[in-house]
């Protein structure tokens, strides 16, 4: 499967958001606690939580609020099919038992046969609603990932990177991660998903908001690609290119001067109109020192937010054991979808993991090296308004 793009967006109102997470009345709310505490007692083999941790939450990593409203989102098409999952005592598995099967197993990264003997049930039950929950949540979820689609939504975005980092005008962080397999040498495509560390790898690019929202991603390719090479093949590159993105309100920085909208990235991209990235060099004017060390704050944001999509989701962690990389990315997506959802809904349980940002252990910093003279004009206006000495 090549990069998610172009797909179908839908949009939904806070109040809707809301409604969904706190419950349509005392009644469901009361369910899904009598859901919980018979589920609780059936499932086997996992080690207790540590004292500051809810059950709950050490098995989901997300708070019962967030677990409710994801069962709203995908309710209908998770009951709506005529053939019904069972445990192996028979039982029929409900939309709560449905969603927690598929939610452990992304959330844990467990085997498929693990989580089967943990939930009593076949493993082939576990991977049939695992895979009915990704596509639900592809379609009902996607209005959580999407670039900001008015301009008080991006007047926000920037607010919060100039509060924050003190960068006017910034609209994102633009980052990439790796997902590492294990693909079986007889598979005369594996060669293909080689990358320079030797690994079996699919890319995930992201660009990322000053909450650690993920904004806009790419995934599907081969992680030997460059990073550049990635970005300039993705939709969001040829959006800018058109004008069609980050083409908002300019920053005013003195009279007769300004700066358009952009993002930031590492050296792994080139030096666009659009796109920041750190002045090369060992030997620089304090100036440029500064205004790389400021970019490199601002870029942890972005790696902050790939640590915790992992973390979470640590189905994408690791090595995963020869998967199937046509439904691969749409597993990436989802766990994006789930990771925006719970910064939506204002879950407290991701904070603790707040200041990890090694997502990529292993792989070299990659180095681009290419410029445009506007991004040039761009960078060095930039750096010299946040120096303190205005540009003429």
């Amino acid at each position: 499967m090549g990069p998610i793009r172009g797909q179908k967006k839908r949009k939904r109102t806070e109040k809707r958001i809301e409604e969904n997470a706190s419950g349509s009345g005392s009644t469901e709310k009361e369910a899904s606690v009598e859901w919980w505490d018979d589920f609780s007692k059936r499932i086997n083999g996992l080690h207790s939580p540590p004292k500051c941790l809810d059950k709950f939450k050490y098995i989901f990593n997300i708070s019962r609020r967030t677990f409710n409203y994801v069962c709203s989102l995908v309710e209908e098409d998770m009951t709506s099919k005529s053939r019904e999952f069972i445990f192996l005592n028979g039982k029929p598995l409900s939309l709560h038992d449905q969603v927690a099967v598929a939610l452990r197993r992304l959330a844990s990264g467990d085997s498929l046969v693990t989580i089967a003997d943990s939930f009593g049930l076949n493993h082939s039950t576990v991977s049939q609603v695992t895979w009915r929950f990704v596509e639900s949540m592809e379609e009902r979820g996607l209005h959580h990932l999407r670039w900001p689609s008015g301009e008080s939504e991006i007047l926000e975005i920037k607010s919060k990177f100039e509060k924050i980092l003190g960068l006017p005008n910034c609209c994102g962080l633009l980052d990439t991660t790796h997902i590492t397999m294990l693909l079986s040498s007889s598979d005369p495509a594996s060669n293909a998903w080689l990358d320079k560390e030797k690994n079996h790898s699919m890319v995930l690019q992201a660009i990322v908001d000053a909450q650690m929202r993920f904004r806009d991603i790419v995934t599907g390719w081969p992680g030997k690609l460059e990073d550049s090479v990635v970005f300039q093949s993705s939709n969001f590159c040829k959006l800018c290119e058109k004008g069609e993105r980050l083409n908002g309100r300019t920053f005013q920085l003195s009279e007769g001067s300004e700066i358009r909208e952009y993002i930031i990235g590492d050296a792994a991209f080139p030096l666009l109109p659009y796109l920041i990235v750190p002045y090369d060099g060992t030997e620089l004017p304090e100036s440029r020192t500064e205004f790389n060390k400021r970019l490199s704050t601002a870029q942890m944001v972005a790696q902050r937010a790939f640590a915790r999509l992992k973390e979470t989701w640590k189905i994408i962690k690791g090595v995963m054991w020869r998967p199937d990389r046509h439904r691969l990315p749409r597993i990436i997506l989802v766990c994006c979808l789930l990771h925006n959802i719970v910064i939506d809904l204002e879950d407290e349980e991701q904070d603790q993991m707040s200041s990890i940002h090694d997502h990529d252990p292993g792989y070299k910093q990659q180095i681009c090296g290419s410029s445009d003279m506007n991004g040039v004009s761009l960078r060095d206006k930039l750096s010299r308004y946040l120096s303190g000495r205005l540009p003429p």
